[in-house]
């Protein structure tokens, strides 16, 4: 079942009483977790006359129908104890869902960010393990869920993580080429902390070929995209300094790249 892009209107007409929830109103251009975002931002207003009780009964409404849009807020509402209390285990099920009966959906469907981000979620718990929710810590599982994100939905986020998995020893090893590689991806598609690393690791050389210009563009880049978001600080600390001990002519070079092919690489 797709995911629509005004799930919002269905379910703010379900609150209302004005009909009950609708999972057919007509697809537009829209992905999935915009579609979700605008989802949470109406129950954070919808809250102020309706019961929370309500607001849960009518994403599990959703939930019960399959549609991965109740099921990913849902998910979140349980992980970070936000409208329900806090619960794991719960939370750990419906991302489950989620990537179980839509794992071979379409790269380039509406649903498939929300798909994708729901192996990445699985991959963390996975990672460190969740005694709370009944997840053992399984390092090989969580590694192929998050590289199934990474190569068959080509989610960003989850490049990003395998980008970093490969710089880990004690993960998928200590493969700079590999790490590179997957960091480029998510890097060329707008994600911040991938063009941060990625730049670190061209900079630096180690174990690959040194770019310091490209390194240096790829720091521009990040700090520009990560203004206003919760990787600010690290990634401007890590441009700055590398700037700073770089000679002028370098810096010329990687701010005009910057200037000249970032608008390439849009959000993700």
């Amino acid at each position: 079942m797709p995911i629509i892009r005004c799930a919002t209107l269905a379910f703010a007409a379900a609150f209302s009483g004005l009909c009950a929830v609708s999972f057919t109103v007509p697809v537009q251009a829209q992905t999935a977790i915009e579609a979700a975002q605008e989802l949470a931002d109406m129950l954070d207003s919808a809250t102020l006359n309706l019961s929370g009780e309500n607001v849960v009964s009518a994403l599990e409404g959703g939930a019960e129908a399959g549609t991965p849009i109740a099921l990913w807020q849902l998910g979140l509402m349980y992980e970070s104890g936000v409208g329900v209390e806090k619960d794991p285990a719960r939370a750990f099920q419906y991302f489950s869902q989620i990537a179980n009966d839509y794992a071979d959906a379409p790269p380039r469907s509406l649903d498939a960010d929300i798909v994708a981000q729901s192996f990445v979620k699985m991959g963390d718990y996975y990672l460190h393990g969740v005694p709370d929710a009944g997840v053992p810590e399984d390092n090989n599982r969580a590694h192929t869920l998050i590289l199934h994100a990474a190569a068959y939905f080509g989610d960003a986020e989850a490049q990003y993580r395998a980008g970093m998995l490969y710089l880990d020893p004690n993960e998928l090893g200590s493969n700079p080429l590999q790490s590179a590689r997957w960091l480029s991806l998510a890097a060329r598609k707008g994600h911040p902390a991938a063009q941060a690393k990625l730049g670190e690791l061209l900079l630096g050389g180690n174990g690959i070929e040194a770019q310091p210009v490209e390194g240096l563009m790829w720091l521009t880049l990040a700090k520009r995209r990560a203004m206003g978001t919760s990787d600010e600080a690290w990634i401007g600390e890590l441009s700055d300094a590398a700037v700073s001990s770089a000679p002028v002519a370098q810096v010329q070079a990687a701010t005009h790249a910057a200037d000249t092919l970032g608008p390439q690489f849009g959000g993700y």
